[in-house]
């Protein structure tokens, strides 16, 4: 079912420190900020030979992301998200596994899903890890 990984997402609490680290430490393709108020983040895109790293910051305190980062102060892993070539097979094999779907439930290009109690052991990693899968059309890249 999954197919690559498509990016690892990071809550930080200043994007701009975050972004100038990956860009002049590390010597990374950094994109240009952009702000996503329906989503309540700002986000900056790290271009990896192999995936990307999404660094996200909140847009307000009531981004869930400011949420995060009240749990997280330094900031940490949010998201994986993988693609998948058939994204409504993998919703469905997911939810009839108890997975539940995140936010309305409409079907999208990208659908997360909370993997708080599982007991799936795939995806019991990533739940100590962040908590938070997404898929991704691949269709939709």
């Amino acid at each position: 079912m999954l197919g690559r990984l498509n990016h690892v997402a990071l809550a930080v609490p200043d994007l701009e420190t975050a972004a100038r680290l990956y860009r002049e430490t590390l010597g990374a393709e950094v994109s240009a900020p952009r702000s996503l108020p329906e989503h309540g983040v700002r986000i900056i895109f790290v271009d990896l030979p192999n995936t990307r790293i999404e660094l996200l910051e909140p847009l307000g305190e009531n981004s869930s992301i400011a949420g995060f980062l009240a749990k997280h102060p330094g900031g940490g892993m949010h998201h994986i998200c993988y693609e998948v070539d058939d994204i409504r097979a993998a919703v469905s094999r997911l939810t009839r596994d108890g997975v539940r779907i995140l936010g309305d439930g409409e079907l999208k290009a990208k659908v997360a899903f909370d993997v708080a109690g599982t007991s799936k052991p795939a995806i019991e990693k990533i739940e100590k890890a962040g908590g938070t899968i997404k898929l991704l059309s691949a269709a939709a890249e």
